[in-house]
């Protein structure tokens, strides 16, 4: 048999008769503080380990967090979209709402009904915090104006729009749709 040192082996001393009641004690001091000092390294090392463990834990934790809201962000951003595109397609249709009535009135035509579903229009609108943009006499902003026309007028400052093509609207402090305007330039 060979005598190699496996670490699940509990080490045995054997004690023959003839050794002297001293020499056993020192021999188990000496064992004791051998393994004393090798439960003392042990310790330390798993000491270490669970410490890089708990290091390794807090990096994964840290991880986590980072992609649940990655995640969330990414969902909303989604939603927002989708949501901002149906925005879209129902201005449209509210616009047309509002050529129709303009005509109908023009014509003398009663706009009740119209006038209703309007009411009913501007109402979802405001519960999902549908905002128009008032442009008419503001000052040019691109970020929520688009100028695609230009008149000269001496009495009003550069970039004063002077007319609203169409609507623009924001929702969330979101641009959903830029004001169509008309600017003036200084003669």
């Amino acid at each position: 048999m060979s005598r190699e040192t496996n670490s699940d082996e509990i080490p045995v001393n054997v004690v023959t008769e003839n050794q002297t009641e001293s020499d056993d004690s020192s021999e188990e001091s000496e064992s004791l503080q051998i393994s004393f000092e090798e439960h003392s390294k042990l310790l330390d090392l798993e000491k270490q380990k669970v410490s890089e463990y708990e290091e390794k834990l807090k990096h994964v934790l840290a991880d986590f967090q980072n992609l649940n809201r990655k995640t969330q962000s990414d969902i909303e951003n989604g939603v927002n979209a989708k949501v901002g595109e149906f925005v879209l397609d129902f201005l449209k249709i509210y616009d047309d709402f509002i050529r129709a009535k303009e005509v109908f009135s023009d014509s003398k035509i009663n706009t009740e009904g119209l006038d209703s579903i309007l009411k009913n229009m501007d109402s979802l609108l405001k519960k999902y915090h549908v905002i128009p943009i008032d442009a008419l006499g503001e000052i040019f902003d691109p970020n929520f104006h688009e100028a695609i026309s230009i008149i000269t007028d001496p009495d009003l400052d550069d970039n004063t729009i002077t007319k609203e093509i169409r609507k623009g609207y924001i929702s969330h402090e979101r641009l959903i749709r830029p004001t169509l305007v008309e600017i003036s330039k200084k003669g």
